[in-house]
């Protein structure tokens, strides 16, 4: 019982140096996480084999969400928006076109490299997004 007190009193000093704030990045969230679920998990098998099923079922409980909260994946991260526009000219580099290309002609470079580029065929998400942008800025004149 005196570790659980104990436990509970790191819990609510973690819990009260951030107030509000964010005490702890992903990364170590993750590995603190996932140690305190090991020590809950023996300290569940512990208490199990001295006779309390009570508090043995609270901790192994409290592991299981302390193993899926480490396990949990944060917001994918997001590309910066760039306020400036692709140039004409970048738009036809990007797809390899002449300045007096026809929407056929576009379209038809777009096809081909995106082929490549995309990232389903092994390309990147980068790349792909310039293709999309160069075509988009072409078609619409």
């Amino acid at each position: 019982m005196l570790y659980l007190a104990l436990g509970a009193a790191a819990l609510w000093f973690l819990v009260g140096l951030g107030r509000g704030k964010t005490v702890f990045k992903r990364r170590e969230w993750r590995l603190l996480s996932g140690a305190f679920s090991v020590a809950t998990f023996a300290a569940a098998a512990y208490v199990g084999l001295r006779g309390g099923w009570e508090i043995s079922i609270v901790l192994v409980i409290l592991g299981l969400w302390m193993v899926t909260s480490s396990r949990i994946n944060g917001p994918a991260p997001v590309a910066p928006k760039t306020s400036s526009r692709m140039s004409l000219k970048d738009a036809q580099s990007v797809l390899g076109v002449n300045p007096d290309a026809t929407p056929e002609e576009i379209r038809a470079a777009y096809t081909r490299l995106m082929r490549m580029a995309h990232p389903d065929k092994g390309g990147t998400s980068g790349l792909a997004s310039q293709l999309n942008a160069a075509r988009d800025r072409l078609l619409e004149g």
